[in-house]
């Protein structure tokens, strides 16, 4: 799928001032609106296209229009120690509740060589990813994970029980990139389902699972019955054992419990935004941040040069037939990222009618998008 090839182009300077406005205009600080600004900012500067401007309405603006979110956020310290924390986000803004969270996990390992901090009634905090760069730029591996509402269904089943349930990485390299590992547990996550949706495009068989065991591939339709519960996305490997299937639920359950037992908070069902009454409620969604100084065990130079050896011998290895190249995980992001900070962010009809409505509801008159012209 190429969102690119009809999509107007928005200057990444123009586009992070603009989402920082909105969420002002919802009432969050300047401060925490810059840090939701630039987390999604940075998902459409490395590709991650479903995490960025696209979720602005749709998750955060709607989310908190409707009064199952908070603007501002008031992160509550529930247990501290030399290593670890237990934050409670309050339903804030996941960005900043995940941001305080990361910094404070950086402090620890800084300190002690490892920190970990878990996080409960939190929200949507964007592109996981965001937080383990975050450990690297200060020369620290990074590792985090986070719960979501229930997409996926358990290998041999057909009911939607866990979350997108994203398990990522960020280790640092002697090469122009970061080693970045950031994808959902699942074969596809929601937020590319939502672009499939918009762009009006069916989505390939395999993805998303029946209660009868049959494909559904109508993106539109998918959305609906995910939150019905008539439908599944499949974990890594799909249905069933014969392509490894029970490895992608077996990770999404990892991190599950990692999200929810560690900090008491919730978990599976309890994540569906509905109470009994079928009333809106928020998402008290759980997260947790592992940061590892890698000064404590090598120096860092020499760790940067072995991980960076590691990644170019994997790309300079044999090919399969009719292969250009290999890829190591966070090349392509930084690849997009050096072809868009030329051109800005791709954005569709759909989200381009949304930023419209966002900018005409909140008063933000001053802004005027290349795509009116």
């Amino acid at each position: 799928m190429d969102i690119e090839k009809s999509a107007a182009w928005i200057p990444f300077p123009l586009m992070e001032r603009f989402m920082r406005d909105v969420f002002v205009g919802l009432g969050a600080p300047k401060a925490e609106a810059a840090i939701c600004a630039n987390v999604l900012i940075a998902a459409d500067q490395l590709g991650f296209d479903s995490h960025g401007i696209s979720r602005l309405k749709p998750i955060y603006y709607d989310r908190i229009r409707q009064g199952i979110q908070l603007a501002k956020t008031r992160v509550r310290v529930v247990k501290d120690s030399a290593g670890t924390a237990v934050l409670d986000g309050g339903n804030g803004m996941g960005h900043v509740v995940a941001h305080k969270a990361m910094t404070l996990a950086i402090r620890k390992a800084k300190k002690h060589g490892l920190g970990m901090v878990v996080v409960r009634n939190s929200t949507h905090f964007g592109i996981a990813g965001y937080y383990p760069l975050m450990a690297v730029k200060a020369g620290q591996i990074g590792i985090c994970g986070t719960n979501a509402r229930p997409s996926i269904a358990p290998t041999f089943g057909v009911e939607n029980m866990l979350g997108t349930n994203p398990l990522t990485f960020a280790l640092p390299t002697d090469e122009k990139f970061p080693f970045l590992l950031d994808c959902a547990t699942s074969i596809v996550q929601r937020g590319k389902v939502e672009i499939y949706a918009k762009l009006g495009k069916e989505m390939p068989k395999g993805w998303v699972i029946a209660p009868d065991g049959t494909s559904k591939t109508d993106p539109r339709a998918v959305l609906a019955d995910l939150v019905a519960g008539t439908a599944a996305l499949l974990p890594l490997g799909g249905a069933g054992e014969d392509l490894a299937g029970y490895k992608g639920y077996g990770y999404a359950t990892v991190v599950e419990i990692l999200s929810a037992a560690l900090q008491q908070g919730a978990y599976l069902k309890m994540l569906n935004g509905t109470d009994k009454k079928g009333k809106k409620i928020p998402y008290p969604l759980g997260h947790f941040f592992i940061a590892i100084d890698v000064a404590h065990f090598a120096p860092l130079p020499a760790f940067k040069k072995i991980a960076g050896t590691i990644l170019r011998q994997l790309r300079a290895s044999r090919k399969a037939p009719g292969q250009k190249r290999i890829y190591t995980a966070g090349e392509k992001e930084y690849r997009t990222w050096v072809e868009r900070k030329k051109k800005g962010v791709p954005v569709n009809r759909e989200t381009q009618k949304e930023m419209l409505a966002m900018r005409d509801e909140l008063g933000l008159r001053k802004y005027q998008f290349p795509f009116e012209k």
